[in-house]
């Protein structure tokens, strides 16, 4: 059970959900949903919504920001001199859904700016409030059973981890401390390089003996945070894509292309003619695509027995739906309620098609595949925890199938595409926010909150964010362009490349295909497909950024071991999150002055600063400044032996 001190380990397991005593006991009356958490959390999910917009935009991931909003929101309470653990939770929520949404959101309307077509803010907001709404609205009724009987079973990591900040207070203070350090350094680095100009935000060396082969960094501090995060061999899996990409397929390309006289479909410059930078926008993209679809395909097949038994048991849940109880810790929206909210996001589905296009069939699709998937979301979620969770799998799939409806019942090329693209839409962000919201209830769960309150704050933080990150997808394409170099959208570019698949076919189906086959070929050598298919699909030089990081998490893995190694990775985890949203929004802003035409790179045609080896040189010195960091110099630490 839980005590003063902290969690024990019966917060996992060991007790049943029906005899488990929270935090909190049920007899204890405390403010919880209160205009505190409200205005706090909101502040927090636009900043970390933002932070995942851009991260997500730029690189094709997300980070979870869920234990840092944790950190931060108890450090802000004690700053206004307040000491709540439930009105805590209640602002960890609301602030876990700006990235729920980011992710539902930058995975699937940027295919809108892709085709150039017109987007408003209030399409995007519909799109979050709706598809955030039935996400978490489809869990309700699950809650009892994903949270109490599957209690032991389930042990949803984020959602644990939560609970455990939340706990224990007396320490949060220090890991607040470490996230507006990272953010600090993070929004300093970007001001002076991205911004100033005093050095360039890339380093690319040329290779001996390879045709066009170019080996490059993006030295952003955001990237660096995500191998920081992700670990070494995932940072590996895509260097060795972007590898393949830029100094294997690109080099052939130009090799056997230089004699040729006739441009090669997509393109319609002779390869000769094409830098790297081109040969990849023209054909290593989309064979990129290919790997990524396939990876997606790949992680939802693998999910099939759990999504099976998932769904399964999601039917199961259903029975214990709705219970009527004065127990505080027992509290739901009605059904009742559930049933009114689900038959409002219908409807404007179906009534407003200036807004939302999809019509019947389009409300059908997102009435089963959101109850579906968001079923399976917050029971998988549950097993490997929300940085797992294939959302883009679903979503695909989502896609595939909606597409041939709309095209079977008579909707025309680009109606349809536009239809199905905001059907997936409303689904991808009804599945991101299930998969959060599930692991907020389990938050709740064990500290002994009011499941009702967290259920609202979901819906409310939903509402308050969106708009924001409407905002900062503005501001990035009109500053860069959405499929840039600077913003390559990945997810958002695969997309629109299914959809266009089934409506017009005329995709360079050749180059996909070759991606889907090396695809099966990593995951038949046994090895994860999708972070070596983003490395294939991006450039090389955000792979090169997220290795660097990657290798510093090597080198305090191997130096540290037990409770010790744990501490370490955790503060590494919190100034990572730091630094990519220090990044994140200073990297906003600059959008903002470049999108005003305002020129604040006052040092960038100074020839010091395009210097390649000085940028690298930079880079390198934040990662020595992390590695010390995280590591300590205080004496006594405990230090493990080497391992592998």
């Amino acid at each position: 059970m839980a005590t003063q001190q902290g969690l024990s380990h019966d917060a996992y397991g060991g007790i049943a959900g029906k005899d488990y005593v929270p935090f909190v006991s049920a007899k204890t009356v405390m403010p919880e949903f209160t205009i505190y958490s409200v205005v706090i959390g909101a502040f927090l999910a636009v900043l970390f919504g933002a932070a995942n917009t851009y991260l997500g935009l730029k690189v094709g991931m997300t980070v979870s920001a869920s234990i840092p909003a944790a950190v931060m929101a108890t450090a802000l309470f004690k700053l206004f001199g307040r000491n709540n653990i439930l009105e805590n939770n209640i602002t960890q929520t609301v602030a876990s859904t700006g990235e729920a949404v980011a992710g539902g959101i930058i995975f699937t309307v940027p295919a809108l700016f892709l085709w150039g077509l017109q987007v408003t803010i209030l399409q995007i907001v519909a799109i979050a409030v709706l598809g955030g709404t039935i996400g978490i609205l489809f869990v309700i009724p699950l809650r009892r059973y994903l949270t109490i009987d599957e209690h032991g079973t389930l042990p949803y990591p984020e959602g644990m981890a939560c609970a455990e900040v939340l706990v224990n207070t007396g320490s949060v203070g220090a890991g607040a401390k470490v996230v507006f350090a990272g953010m600090g350094l993070g929004a300093i680095y970007k001001f002076l390089s991205g911004g100033l100009g005093l050095w360039s935000e890339s380093a690319s060396f040329a290779v001996p003996g390879i045709t066009a082969g170019i080996f490059s960094f993006d030295t952003l501090a955001s990237l660096f945070g995500v191998g920081l995060i992700v670990g070494f061999e995932i940072s590996a899996y895509m260097l060795a894509g972007g590898m393949v990409a830029w100094l294997v397929l690109i080099p052939i390309i130009k090799y056997f292309g230089a004699g040729l006289t006739l441009a090669v479909f997509p393109s319609t410059e002779l390869i000769k003619d094409m830098s790297a930078a081109a040969i990849w926008s023209k054909y290593i993209r989309y064979i990129g695509a290919g790997a990524v679809a396939a990876g997606g395909f790949i992680s939802l097949i693998k999910s099939l027995p759990t999504i099976y038994s998932s769904f399964k048991a999601a039917l199961t849940g259903l029975k214990s739906a709705d219970v009527k109880t004065t127990v505080r810790m027992e509290r739901d929206l009605s059904m009742k309620m559930i049933g009114i909210g689900i038959l409002i996001v219908l409807l404007a589905i179906i009534l407003l098609p200036g807004l939302l296009p999809g019509g019947v069939v389009g409300a059908l699709c997102v009435l089963v595949f959101g109850f579906f998937f968001a079923a399976v979301s917050a029971r998988i979620t549950g097993i490997v925890g929300v940085s797992n969770n294939p959302v883009s799998g679903m979503t695909i799939a989502t896609l595939l199938v909606t597409s041939a409806l709309l095209k079977a019942v008579g909707w025309s090329s680009t109606s349809g595409m536009i239809a199905a693209i905001t059907i997936g839409a409303i689904v991808c962000v009804a599945i991101s926010v299930a998969g959060s919201g599930a692991q907020n209830l389990k938050t709740n769960f064990i500290i002994g909150g009011t499941p009702k309150y967290v259920e609202i704050a979901t819906i409310v933080g939903i509402a308050l964010v969106a708009a924001a990150i409407g905002y900062v997808l503005f501001i990035l394409n009109a500053a860069y362009g959405i499929g840039s170099k600077e913003i390559a959208a990945p997810q958002a570019t695969l997309m629109s490349m299914v959809i266009k698949g089934v409506f017009t076919g005329s995709l360079p189906w050749n180059l996909v295909s070759v991606g889907v086959v090396l695809g099966l070929v990593i995951e038949l050598m046994g090895l994860p497909v999708l972070p070596f298919a983003l490395g294939l699909y991006l450039p090389l030089s955000l792979s090169g950024g997220v290795m660097v990081g990657g290798i510093v998490r090597w080198m305090i893995d191997r130096q540290f071991k037990g409770d010790t190694l744990k501490e370490k990775v955790e503060k590494a985890i919190l100034w990572s999150s730091g630094l990519i949203a220090g990044d994140a929004l200073i990297g906003i802003v600059i959008a903002v002055f470049a999108f005003k035409s305002i020129d604040i790179g006052v040092f960038a045609k100074n020839p010091l600063a395009n210097s390649d080896p000085l940028s690298l040189l930079m880079f390198i010195g934040l990662a020595i400044v992390t590695y010390l960091y995280v590591r300590g110099t205080k004496r006594g630490t405990k230090r493990g032996s080497k391992h592998s």
